[in-house]
């Protein structure tokens, strides 16, 4: 095995009480939450020391050893997704903020790989958890929760587990999209959805926007589909909401579900050379792209930095509830509408 030597080893407990003239008990209790214990001055001694030296606490061994990791586990059901990468930060810059680590794991909304992700961060005796569901893990939950690990949801509700829910107000946001396609004059909509059986947000928003379309005075239909799988199905999908003879005389507009979607929605109008804004375009969840397309993409934007924020400070309210007086919470947020060129109708 080669050793790079560039490489200073690790330094030890024992070398920062030795040069900070410290026992090593004291220094562990510097590193371990209980400074107050020791003086200032031996307190300052031992910072020196420690960043002097190089040295940092291996966190995994102390929560090992005395159940206080500093550990804050999330679960998330797709990385890529843009609304997962920027809660993400908010919640890592919260957690930062607090002394708290965040340990992130990706599921890729696969079940199976989110309960072994689940029974990973519990052998890390994470000090709560932030779970945005794949699947149904309601009974791995509980056992979290008996263990007295506090538990957040994010974005995604489950219909058999109570607890706290940080999210976008998906009724509003649907009820929001509407009122701004109808008074721009559109009146047949398509909306496209992932499926709906894989996320309560997705439901939640197909449901809605069936609900609304006699309040807005508009007509519509959706379609639901597998991106990775359905492809042809959304190019066809498409081409049959354009070419709809019924409703050849009302100008027409689609509605995206999330940013996945609009993003296989636009490629696919460009593909067809559709002018956006003669064919309204519009989508939920903001993207970095979006006002680079065409005229630019209309979407209404979800406050993801916010809402990571929120998870993490629901998360230690709840672990401050020690008595389990604190009733279940659904923390919901307004998305911001983005309104650019693709909802904008050319006048002929």
């Amino acid at each position: 095995m080669t050793v790079d030597a560039s490489i200073p080893p690790q330094a030890t407990i024992r070398q920062v009480a030795a040069d900070a003239g410290v026992s090593k008990t004291s220094v562990s209790r510097y590193f371990g939450g209980e400074r107050e214990r020791l003086s200032v001055g031996m307190q300052q001694r031992i910072q020196a020391s420690a960043e002097r030296l190089g040295y940092r606490p291996n966190q995994m061994a102390r929560g090992l050893k005395g159940g206080h990791s500093r550990l804050i586990g999330m679960v998330m059901a797709d990385i890529r997704n843009p609304f997962s990468i920027d809660v993400m930060h908010g919640a890592e810059q919260a957690c930062r903020e607090h002394g708290l680590s965040l340990v992130v794991c990706n599921t890729d909304n696969d079940p199976a790989q989110e309960r072994e992700h689940l029974a990973l961060l519990t052998s890390y005796r994470v000090e709560g958890l932030i779970i945005n569901a794949a699947g149904h893990p309601s009974r791995e939950l509980s056992a979290l929760a008996d263990r007295g690990t506090p538990l957040v949801l994010l974005d995604r509700t489950l219909s058999d587990y109570d607890a706290d829910v940080v999210a976008l107000d998906n009724r509003q946001a649907i009820d929001a999209a509407l009122n701004h396609l109808q008074t721009q004059g559109y009146r047949h909509l398509l909306y496209v959805s992932e499926p709906p059986s894989q996320a309560s947000s997705r439901q939640t928003r197909l449901e809605r926007f069936h609900q609304q379309l006699e309040t807005h005075q508009l007509s519509g239909t959706t379609v639901t589909l597998d991106l990775i799988d359905e492809t042809q199905r959304l190019d066809n999908a498409i081409d049959d909401f354009l070419a709809d003879a019924t409703h050849s005389d009302s100008p027409k507009a689609i509605l995206c579900g999330n940013g996945n979607i609009t993003l296989a929605v636009a490629r696919t109008l460009v593909r067809h050379g559709v002018e956006l804004g003669n064919v309204g375009l519009m989508g939920i969840d903001e993207l970095p792209w979006a006002e680079l397309v065409g005229p630019g993409i209309t979407t209404l934007a979800q406050p993801t930095d916010l809402i990571g924020r929120a998870a993490i400070d629901t998360l230690l309210q709840r672990r401050e509830d020690k008595d389990g007086t604190l009733p279940s919470r659904h923390i919901l947020y307004h998305g911001r509408l983005n309104a650019r060129g693709s909802t904008q109708r050319h006048e002929r």
